[in-house]
């Protein structure tokens, strides 16, 4: 007996079999159990989420011997008919291939005529928006009004390109991509039915491939099994499919933060060599950063989306949220432009020494080879790194000129500043400071984030101090010498606009007291009866 691939082997035979699409087929089977069917549907989705699956269960329960219901027998005639594809009723036409006018009124020339065998004549169009203008001219009077025996079932992946005359016709079902623990629970299900060896890394991998699709996803379990010998295993897969494994891009991401550049073209150099593909290198490169940055907004959001989250602790402490923003930004645009490089591997390495280079404010980076790489990740240096160790001790943080003074000399920016400046410090002992966060600041609260802080204050009085945060009321929120200056060069900049204004109007109002005074315009004034328009006079730049 010939194989069958498993994405026709294991296609749904009835409702409760689809998976992802519960919205569908509830619409669906209390349609048909209500018998509210209307004449014409329209599924729309992306490639392999199950809508010729469903139309073909649609047409087994209008056809079923047992009677109209969301349970069709699947053993009558019509049924298994409809199964195997050649139940005369079911009428299955690829728009692709028969997008013009005379083939579609061939098709519905027998429109009018009575079903053969079954209760309904059913039309499935497949791509319907393949058709020409003058093919969906031709079909629209039988779509609108067809005869009680005939159900149009249509299917695209590309609704927009339909006209509007025909999406008002039909009831439009949109299928959406299947959800990946949707995917692994299918993929598990028919490994377990095939009993074949796999583990979990394996068909995540394969669910991440797919993209939604079931259909993709069969079709690379049916690669797997073949290329690893009736077993699906994560290093096969990873090498099948061209992936990387997720420490190449840990190391990577940690050397882009370092700015070790000799160190991530050496790992970019092994990257190459274990073929992979770098169209899904950056894009695992972009999940990560995703990850990291949902981790040091909220480690919590970050639990379901990365299974070693000490990995991304690790990393979240090695750079700022700004910096994770300006890389990841870099990276999609790279993913952009990745087709237009000379190769693949050339684009991926500028998009990394573009990270690099274009860090925020960072000091300047190595040029040589592995051994001038830093021991820790540059950044731009603060007060405490440019200037002698403040000249305050840890008692006196708790007088607010001191304390306002030491979050200056700390050079914390974004959501870090933020935090501290809406923190008030309770008492200062042993070198652990004790910290009271302003509640309605609660949320900035972050594991990373905290020890990020740590580390400059550390830097700054030269030894390890701990900090220790409690949520409460915080009655005035910190001052820097930093916002003082801001707030100073603000108003200043308020102040000369003001006088640049007052300088500029006076200029206009010279400019149009001459104008009204010239001889040939009071001359023409008289003449026409003309009025001058002040706004439309401006002095020369």
């Amino acid at each position: 007996m010939s194989y069958q691939a498993l994405a026709r082997k294991w296609r749904p035979k009835n409702f409760p079999e689809v998976a992802g699409q519960e919205h569908v087929v509830a619409a669906l089977s209390n349609g048909l159990d209500s018998r509210r069917i209307h004449h014409a549907f329209l599924f729309a989705g992306t490639r392999g989420v199950g809508k010729t699956t469903l139309a073909r269960i649609f047409a087994k329960a209008l056809n079923c011997e047992q009677g109209v219901s969301s349970k069709p027998c699947g053993e009558c005639t019509a049924c298994r008919g409809i199964d195997q594809g050649n139940f005369i009723d079911l009428i299955e036409v690829d728009a692709a291939s028969r997008t013009k006018v005379d083939d579609t009124r061939e098709l519905l020339d027998n429109v009018q005529y009575t079903p053969a065998q079954g209760r309904y004549k059913v039309y499935l169009i497949d791509e319907v928006h393949m058709l020409s203008n003058s093919s969906f001219n031709a079909l629209l009077k039988t779509l609108e009004e067809p005869p009680p025996h005939v159900k149009f079932l249509l299917a695209t992946t590309d609704p927009q390109k339909l006209l509007p005359t025909v999406l008002s016709r039909c009831i439009q079902f949109n299928l959406k991509a299947m959800e990946p623990d949707c995917l692994l629970a299918q993929l598990e299900k028919i490994l377990t039915g095939e009993k074949i060896k796999y583990d979990e890394g394996a068909i995540k991998l394969l669910a991440r491939a797919a993209n939604g699709s079931v259909r993709d996803a069969l079709s690379l379990l049916d690669q797997g099994i073949a290329f690893g010998n009736g077993e699906v295993r994560a290093e096969k897969m990873r090498a099948m499919l061209g992936m990387l494994e997720d420490h190449f891009v840990a190391q990577l991401l940690a050397q882009i933060f370092r700015a070790a550049t000799a160190d991530a073209l050496q790992t970019i150099d092994e990257m190459a060599r274990r073929a992979a593909d770098f169209s899904l290198a950056l894009d695992e490169l972009l999940t990560m950063l995703h990850n990291l940055a949902l981790y040091q907004a909220a480690p919590a959001a970050a639990e379901g989306k990365s299974a070693d989250l000490s990995a991304l602790a690790e990393l979240a402490g090695q750079t700022d949220a700004e910096t994770l923003q300006l890389i990841y930004q870099i990276a999609l645009i790279a993913k952009r432009d990745l087709p237009y490089a000379p190769e693949p591997r050339s684009g991926f390495e500028m998009a990394v020494l573009r990270m690099i280079a274009f860090r925020p404010a960072a000091a300047p980076a190595p040029t040589g080879g592995a051994n001038t790489t830093p021991a820790t990740p540059p950044r731009a240096a603060t007060p405490a790194q440019s200037a002698a160790q403040p000249n305050i001790t840890l008692a006196q943080l708790t007088d607010s000129a001191h304390w306002g003074q030491c979050l200056a000399q700390l050079g914390l920016r974004g959501v870090a500043r933020e935090m501290m400046l809406h923190t008030q410090l309770q008492s200062a002992e042993n070198n652990t400071l004790n910290l009271v966060l302003d509640r309605a600041h609660e949320n900035l609260l972050d594991v990373a984030r905290v020890k990020k802080i740590a580390q400059r204050f550390s830097e700054l009085f030269a030894r390890e101090i701990k900090l220790n945060f409690t949520v409460g009321e915080v009655a005035q929120v910190a001052t820097t010498d930093a916002a003082a200056d801001a707030n100073h060069n603000a108003a200043a900049d308020k102040q000369a606009a003001a006088q640049n204004q007052t300088a500029r109007d006076a200029k206009i109002q010279a400019a149009r007291e001459e104008f009204g005074e010239d001889p040939t315009v009071q001359e023409l004034k008289k003449t026409f009866d003309a009025e001058i328009v002040d706004e439309s006079i401006r002095p020369p730049a």
